[in-house]
């Protein structure tokens, strides 16, 4: 880990994270970083990537510690490197200087947390060394898959209140991950051209993500088959008359995160039909941002967005009858099952380790219908809060060539229409919008999504 030495601003920030936590929460709260998984022997890791409510509170991605906080105040737990470690991994920052870098109260060997557990909550760290670790120090089963309750349910309430706004140092760090991310996907855009296969286009895109010493928020999406939502196959062709979506998000060095995507022709110019289907995606992303403002209910914003694309493929043709009552009888979803976007933060879904804490306003719960069960926020939106924008059109053949779906649509799809779009397998285009006083304000917009814009951007 390198040495970082951050500005008292920041670490007056971190302070105030750490007294508005106090001022909802009695009780202490323990929050462990992490550890590294091997990979395969022991030595071969994964990369670490600490836990976020660690990084929300600590700032540092230090692994293998914990903090204690209470009443405003952070004592950091973590053992000194072995002396041998140098060897291998150069000099590596003792708990004294981690501390004074983060502004702790007190720092303390991590033999030490064992007896300083009382009565503390705590959320489970994703990885199995920790949480297991955590069980045992705290006797009582810490697991990931568990739901929260009594003190830790509290706690990660707490959490959600803080972490839902973000203050100007997160929006600081947010707005490095979006520049970068643009930048990104501009360069995948250019190395579409002289690319054979996807990989190339991904790995133009990671390029850039990397030189700024940054990584990817998640496992990037570079598909021809933009069918497949969460796609993480590079190796297919491109070939003239492909679409290529490409959802692809940076992390900053603290761990804050972009989610972009945008879907281009290979050859630099849509076809009629993908054109047509993209103008219609387009129309909803652009009137959901539109809508962004506090107090409006994410619910609305998704529903916006099903109506607009219902409307569209009506026009088109592809549906029939009026779109608000296609919305309600769910045809949408044949072609836009997912939610229209997510929280972004310090987790590209943020806080979703929380399972609906965070996207559910308290008494919500998820819909069963299939248009709406995968809606990933219902909430009022508030000024401070960060969310995507991501509508799109994918025809999925375990979908439309469900038997039961195509007998129970068989009036509302003219799928005649429908096999005229052959060329248009997926298309979605996402952008990150903070949620302002005034309304929405695209973190992402310098990144064109206009069709014509796109094409020139791959044409160069």
């Amino acid at each position: 880990m390198n040495r970082h030495n951050f500005s008292s601003s920041f670490i007056d920030t971190l302070r105030q994270r750490r007294q508005r936590l106090a001022t909802r929460i009695n009780f202490p709260a323990i929050f462990w970083s992490g550890s590294s998984s091997p990979r395969n022997y022991p030595a071969n890791l994964y990369r670490f990537r600490a836990n976020s409510h660690f990084l929300y509170f600590a700032g540092l991605p230090v692994p293998n510690a914990a903090i204690r906080l209470e009443a405003g105040k952070l004592t950091l737990f973590m053992d000194d490197p072995a002396p041998s470690s140098a060897l291998w991994h150069g000099e590596i920052p003792k708990r004294e200087e981690i501390a004074q870098a983060i502004g702790a109260d007190a720092a303390f060997p991590m033999a030490e947390l064992e007896s300083d557990l009382e009565g503390a909550a705590t959320i489970a760290v994703q990885d199995a060394a920790t949480w297991t670790q955590q069980s045992q120090l705290l006797n009582r089963w810490v697991l990931p898959q568990n739901q929260l309750q009594g003190i830790d349910l509290e706690l990660a309430q707490a959490i959600v209140e803080l972490r839902l706004i973000h203050d100007e140092e997160a929006l600081t760090e947010l707005r490095k991950a979006a520049a970068v991310t643009v930048e990104a996907h501009k360069a995948g855009m250019a190395a579409t051209p002289n690319a054979k296969i996807e990989a190339q286009v991904r790995a133009a895109m990671e390029k850039v993500i990397i030189a700024h010493n940054m990584t990817t928020s998640y496992n990037s999406i570079v598909t021809v088959h933009g069918e497949v939502l969460h796609n993480e196959h590079y190796h297919h062709p491109l070939q003239p008359g492909d679409l290529l979506l490409a959802d692809v998000g940076a992390e900053t060095e603290m761990g804050w995160a972009a989610d972009v995507t945008r879907t281009w022709p290979v050859t630099g110019k849509f076809s009629s039909t993908q054109r047509d289907i993209y103008d219609v995606v387009l129309a909803a992303h652009d009137a959901c941002i539109a809508k962004i403002r506090p107090s409006v209910e994410y619910g609305e914003i998704h529903l916006l967005a099903c109506t607009i694309i219902a409307e569209g493929l009506v026009d088109l043709g592809i549906l029939q009858g009026k779109p608000e009552d296609l919305v309600e009888r769910d045809v949408h979803s044949l072609f836009f099952p997912h939610g229209i976007g997510h929280l972004v933060g310090l987790d590209v879904h943020d806080m979703e380790d929380l399972g609906d804490l965070a996207g559910y306003e308290q008494g919500r719960t998820r819909s069963d219908r299939f248009g709406l069960s995968y809606l990933r926020l219902n909430r009022p939106l508030r000024a401070g809060m960060l969310v995507t924008i991501e509508p799109g059109f994918y025809q999925v053949p375990a979908i439309l060539n469900e038997p039961s779906l195509r007998s129970k649509y068989q009036y509302t799809v003219n799928w005649e229409r429908l096999s005229q779009f052959p060329d248009v397998r997926g298309i979605r285009i996402e952008d990150d919008v903070l949620v302002t006083v005034h309304g929405g304000e695209v973190l992402t917009v310098a990144l064109p999504n206009d069709a014509s814009a796109v094409e020139e951007l791959v044409s160069g």
